[in-house]
């Protein structure tokens, strides 16, 4: 039987991830807010469905799982990996940052994917079955880098994600339920398109990023996505998995 991802976002990873867990033969089901993406998603993928709402609405995010289940019966996996960025909102140094970009980014990395992984436990738990989650953090959680990307809420709120999942994880293991975070460096995305037009950046992230020799491809993290939340990793649960190019071993 066909597994089910729940998938939030519609474009870069998400989208990458969506396009191989269907290859595999995977159910795709994806929550995202904008509906253009998602309709271009489910065109191209055959069979796919999708809601359209944001991760840091509440009532959305129950709305939205209940549509995938009433789809596809079951929800096996779910890819927390909807996000945004704060450059645009005042996030930077902690003594410049903003509190409109520290809110935003808190709400929707931390209270979002909070958001949508008690949901679908509950569901899980309910259903007495197991499943794997996959959140989504950032290299910068843990291996700042002080001049190029001096931001203090994004980091912030990858963090609380790092934390409550290697919390939960503990707690479900018994139940069957898998949680692991994946940790990405500077990946090619509409979102770092800042960084692609920065030749200074380009430059940078040729040598901080080596095994790439730049930015991180989003088909590469969409089979890492795939093999946490496969069967395959069945014995993994409570991993922060770096997926950075070499960034942080490169000083």
């Amino acid at each position: 039987m066909a597994r089910t991802f729940f998938i939030t976002g519609a474009s870069g990873i998400a989208a990458a991830t969506a396009r191989f867990a269907a290859q595999k033969g995977a159910n795709i089901f994806l929550f995202a807010k904008d509906r253009e993406q998602c309709e271009a998603i489910a065109r191209e993928l055959t069979g796919s469905a999708f809601f359209v709402g944001g991760v840091q609405d509440e009532a959305a995010v129950t709305a939205g799982i209940a549509a995938c289940r009433e789809r596809f019966a079951e929800i096996d996996a779910v890819f927390n990996v909807a996000g945004m960025s704060g450059r645009a909102l005042g996030d930077g140094p902690l003594h410049e940052c903003s509190t409109e970009a520290w809110n935003a980014l808190l709400e929707v990395h931390a209270s979002g994917t909070f958001f949508v992984c008690r949901e679908v436990i509950r569901y899980w738990l309910a259903a007495g079955r197991g499943g794997a989650i996959l959140n989504t953090s950032s290299v910068l959680a843990r291996f700042p880098e002080r001049q190029r990307f001096a931001t203090n809420a994004y980091p912030a709120s990858k963090g609380a994600v790092e934390a409550m999942t290697i919390a939960a994880a503990a707690y479900y293991a018994p139940h069957g339920i898998r949680m692991n975070v994946l940790a990405p460096g500077l990946v090619r995305t509409a979102m770092s398109a800042r960084a692609q037009a920065d030749t200074a950046i380009l430059e940078f992230i040729t040598e901080k990023q080596p095994l790439v020799k730049g930015f991180i491809e989003p088909d590469d993290l969409a089979r890492v996505a795939y093999f946490l939340l496969s069967e395959e990793a069945r014995s993994i649960t409570g991993e922060i998995i770096r997926a950075d190019g070499g960034w942080a071993v490169t000083g």
